[in-house]
């Protein structure tokens, strides 16, 4: 089952981070059940080879892997998709141009994701070009992360683009972006309510994060259906602080 197949399934999917390119996390992540993990190329150190072979063995092990662009650029985009990732989330789509910009990148087409079938996601020239196209909606799913102010004035608009397959509230940089200290304050959750709102009514998936699995109900009562907990090094830190804390009780 595709990644596509279980959100149109209509359940809540979640995911992690992965800050660090090692296969030994990407296979154990694999065996873990989660339904979808996300190379964090923007704030970690994942060039572009590291997240190569990362894709290449989550592909193997059928872990549907999501990469978290440094930027919004046609070749970032391209690198990431021609990889074989299941689909890209875009920091700061602040404006309507910047999303159908985003959604033309990803895609294939006239001024759009430049074509070679001799690609991981082309089967290394093993698919023909009518396959491959034919596929494509299947194959790509693109999140617009929306963490800046600038954003609210055309979320509606941002997320009837037609290519923007989900949109993602990144509640610390829209609290950075308000001038606040806290994710938490009533002008960020107005934020994110709106855009929750606009998710619906463009019937596309809304995603958000949390630093933790007891985080996961609040943000599904808000309609959150893509839910990134955490990261691998979350996880790491937490369970050597459990261990630090139980030996000192």
């Amino acid at each position: 089952m595709t990644f596509i197949d279980k959100l149109d399934f209509g359940r809540t999917l979640a995911g992690t981070f992965v800050k660090t390119p090692s296969s030994d996390i990407i296979e154990i992540l694999a065996l873990s059940g989660l339904d979808f993990i996300c190379l964090d190329a923007e704030h970690s150190a994942i060039g572009r080879r590291e997240m190569d072979w990362c894709l290449a063995l989550a592909r193997a092990l059928e872990l549907p892997t999501f990469v978290r662009l440094s930027h919004a650029s046609a070749d970032a985009v391209l690198q990431a998709l021609d990889g074989g990732a299941t689909g890209v989330v875009v920091p700061h789509v602040d404006c309507l141009e910047t999303a159908k910009e985003v959604a033309r990148r990803s895609r294939f087409g006239a001024g759009g994701r430049g074509y070679a079938g001799t690609t991981r996601y082309g089967g290394f020239a093993t698919r023909g070009m009518a396959q491959i196209l034919a596929e494509e909606k299947n194959n790509v799913f693109v999140i617009a992360q929306i963490e800046d102010p600038s954003a609210l004035d055309e979320i509606e608009a941002i997320a009837a683009v037609d290519g923007i397959d989900a949109l993602f509230f990144g509640a610390a940089d829209m609290a950075v972006g308000l001038g606040l200290g806290n994710p938490g304050a009533p002008e960020v959750e107005a934020a994110f309510t709106r855009v929750a709102q606009a998710a619906t009514a463009a019937g596309k998936p809304l995603a958000a994060h949390c630093g933790v699995a007891s985080g996961i109900g609040d943000l599904t009562k808000r309609g959150v259906s893509l839910v990134f907990v955490g990261s691998d090094q979350g996880m790491v830190l937490s369970g050597a602080q459990a261990i630090a804390t139980a030996v000192r009780v």
